[in-house]
């Protein structure tokens, strides 16, 4: 849903990524950073149900995302390693947050519903890029989906964040609706794969 908001955002990372890339880094070492950052963050934070603190920390090494792309236009060094990297870092960056709250809800937090569904939400969030990432190996665009990574991750830290803040119920309504957007996710890239892939036997056949 935010991939219409890319040009601008890029358009507004463009000098950071211009002055990131002078001083020396590389886009993967960027990506590095950023991922190391979250997920030391949420294993260190998160069982320890300093979640807020946790939250914020997250937030800011998960920029880094955002800006590794834009050091690698400014130093035009976009690659396809580059890409893969940034992906199945990604990944990791993304279990590691919801580990983290896993290991809360069956330690301190004490909530083992909160505990399944945050267990529901990690798988469901594996599978939306597993079945994006396998669709276009086989030649199939797969670019579909309420939810990709970006608005999981908001949805998750915003949910975390406004519980930490005393709103009510803020958290489980907020790991319920992301294993939901996960789910349609999952099954709308799975309509829109198979669509893909059998329409040019249908075509065949109907020759």
């Amino acid at each position: 849903m935010l991939r219409i908001l890319r040009p601008v955002i890029a358009r507004l990372l463009a000098p950071l990524g211009r002055g990131l890339a002078r001083v020396g880094l590389t886009p993967n070492t960027v990506t590095f950073l950023g991922t190391t950052g979250v997920v030391a963050s949420a294993l260190y934070f998160y069982p320890r149900g300093e979640l807020l603190a946790g939250t914020l920390m997250i937030t800011v090494f998960a920029l880094f995302d955002m800006v590794d792309g834009a050091v690698a236009r400014a130093s035009d060094a976009e690659s396809r390693w580059g890409a893969f990297l940034d992906s199945t870092l990604d990944r990791l960056a993304d279990a590691a947050i919801l580990s983290g709250l896993i290991l809360w809800f069956t330690g301190g937090g004490d909530s083992l519903s909160l505990a399944a569904i945050t267990l529901f939400c990690l798988v469901t969030g594996f599978g939306v890029s597993y079945v994006k990432a396998r669709a276009e190996a086989l030649g199939a665009n797969c670019d579909v989906g309420i939810a990709e990574r970006t608005e999981r991750l908001i949805v998750l830290l915003t949910a975390v964040g406004l519980n930490e803040l005393g709103v009510p119920h803020a958290l489980p309504v907020g790991l319920v609706g992301l294993a939901l957007i996960s789910a349609i996710t999952i099954a709308q890239r799975l309509i829109e794969t198979r669509a893909r892939l059998t329409e040019p036997r249908q075509a065949a056949d109907s020759s």
